[in-house]
């Protein structure tokens, strides 16, 4: 569980305000034991579930937007074009089912690559993801 004081200097990391609202949003996404898969209307259907908090969707995506730009949450697209953010930062790959909309850890020692293009003139591959979509059998 971590303390206010991380949450905090995580908001300030990010060049965020720690208002009520976004240290409730870091709380949500931080304090878990286990990676949290989500999408902006997932989280935000979750933290105003209950009635007592409000918290407008504009200011839940502009604060994964920059939990995003400051590395504290990966962003992972999905074959449908979806946008789905991950707690687990380090390089991992997923299996994305579509019907349950729910993604999947996959270790990234698992899926092993035989060949990898090369990148364009000028770029270096900086982190390579793989998203696995299922279907039913």
């Amino acid at each position: 569980m971590q303390q206010k004081k991380e949450i905090i200097n995580k908001l300030r990391s990010s060049n965020l305000r720690p208002t009520k609202q976004r240290i409730l949003i870091a709380k949500k996404l931080f304090d878990r034991k286990e990676t949290f898969h989500f999408t902006a209307e997932t989280l935000n259907k979750e933290i105003n579930r209950k009635g007592q908090n409000k918290i407008s969707l504009a200011t839940i995506y502009n604060t994964v937007e920059a939990f995003k730009r400051a590395g504290h949450i990966r962003e992972i697209l999905t074959n449908n074009c979806k946008s789905y953010y991950d707690t687990n930062i380090k390089s991992h790959h997923h299996f994305y089912d579509p019907d349950s909309k729910k993604l999947t850890d996959i270790d990234y020692q698992e899926v092993i690559m035989k060949k990898i293009p090369n990148p364009p003139k000028g770029k270096k591959i900086k982190d390579l993801e793989v998203v696995i979509s299922l279907q039913k059998k």
